[in-house]
């Protein structure tokens, strides 16, 4: 019997080319092996960040606050980690705070910087106050570190607020723009917990600050402060956080406020805190611009119109503010010269303007 003939492939080709055409093979097996490493590290990172948002909603439940994520899923295969909750709810002792629908992402290569879109609405029930918020865009960014955080920014594109049971008419506030940026103060973190803040609020508009101002025009805000003791704020109640950070000596340095308003401007730097009343208490240097028809506006809720009027041109000569009369050259209209007033002082609940105090003004109790 004749015995069949094998026939190998490589017969009759020489070796140095045989291994030149399985190195053809080469790049196409190690993509695959990479492909594969890749998949199965997602996969793990995924599963990781799953299972560090249930321990941390764990933790807060445990302390008393029921965070919600309404549909949740985790996605961004193959090189993003984006949690995708349909609505967000938070449940607390003082309150119900609830947001719209939220995605957050964040790269697989840098875990801890999360960028986050809210499309809103905000809906909050604490006591008597109901809040409601909506905007047309908002984002925000979070960069985390092993010792806390590097960086963190809030950006919002036409923000409508407003609070109802705070007054006997809701509060409304619309602005064109909005944007928070915190980071750790450079040498104070460690030691004082500290943490620089900045605020800018565009075009406002709020009609009860228009009667208190006098006028009609949108306001812009500007604030940089340091928060001392800032590392102690969780996610408790209100009361419980405000007391703990006054008690650890907690406190506001306001390096700059500025407030616009038409031709009304104020600029502010100090010190704020809670007393033992749970009020807000310390003293602001002001310098202002057009000062005198809102002095004349404060005085004359309690003196009438004609007298505060009087009152508030008297200030403004004093303080060298005068608005000029019609026809007038020694002091032109529309000056709008910053210059120093006496300091704003908050004390015992009232609000005093040098040694005077603010007719008909009260400071809240904060909690």
């Amino acid at each position: 019997m004749q015995e069949a003939v094998r026939h190998d492939p490589s017969d009759g080709v020489p070796p140095g080319k045989l291994r030149s055409r399985r190195g053809l093979f080469l790049p196409y097996i190690l993509l695959l092996i990479l492909a594969l490493g890749w998949s199965a590290g997602w996969f793990y990172v995924r599963g990781k960040t799953a299972s560090e948002i249930d321990a941390w909603i764990g933790r807060e439940a445990n302390a008393g606050r029921t965070w919600t994520c309404l549909d949740r899923t985790i996605g961004g295969y193959p090189f993003r980690i984006e949690l995708r909750c349909a609505g967000l709810t938070l449940d607390r002792a003082d309150g119900r705070f609830r947001l719209g629908p939220l995605t957050a992402v964040a790269q697989v290569y840098q875990p801890r910087h999360v960028l986050m879109l809210a499309e809103g609405p905000f809906h909050v029930e604490q006591g008597n106050l109901v809040g409601d918020a909506a905007w047309t865009r908002l984002e925000g960014s979070f960069h985390g570190a092993s010792d806390g955080f590097v960086r963190a920014s809030l950006v919002v594109d036409g923000p409508k607020v407003t609070v109802a049971g705070a007054a006997p008419e809701p509060i409304a506030v619309a602005a064109r723009h909005f944007e928070l940026h915190a980071r750790p103060t450079p040498g104070r973190f460690a030691s004082d917990g500290a943490v620089d803040v900045s605020l800018q609020l565009s075009e406002a508009l709020a009609p009860v600050a228009d009667a208190f101002v006098g006028n009609t025009d949108p306001g812009d805000i500007a604030l940089d402060v340091t928060v001392n003791r800032a590392s102690l704020l969780r996610t408790g109640t209100v009361a419980r956080e405000l007391e703990r950070w006054r008690q650890a000596d907690g406190s506001l340095e306001i390096a700059g406020l500025s407030l616009a308003k038409g031709d009304r401007r104020v600029q502010a730097k100090g010190s704020l805190d809670i007393d033992s009343g749970h009020r807000p208490a310390g003293q602001l240097d002001l310098r202002a611009a057009g000062v005198e028809a809102l002095v004349g506006s404060i005085v004359g809720q309690r003196f009438g119109a004609d007298r505060g009027a009087l009152i508030g041109n008297l200030v403004g000569g004093l303080l060298g503010m005068r608005r000029a009369a019609p026809g007038d050259p020694a002091a032109p209209a529309g000056d709008t010269t910053l210059r120093a007033m006496p300091p704003l002082r908050l004390a015992d609940g009232r609000l005093l303007l040098g040694p005077i105090a603010i007719p008909n003004v009260r400071l809240p109790i904060l909690y």
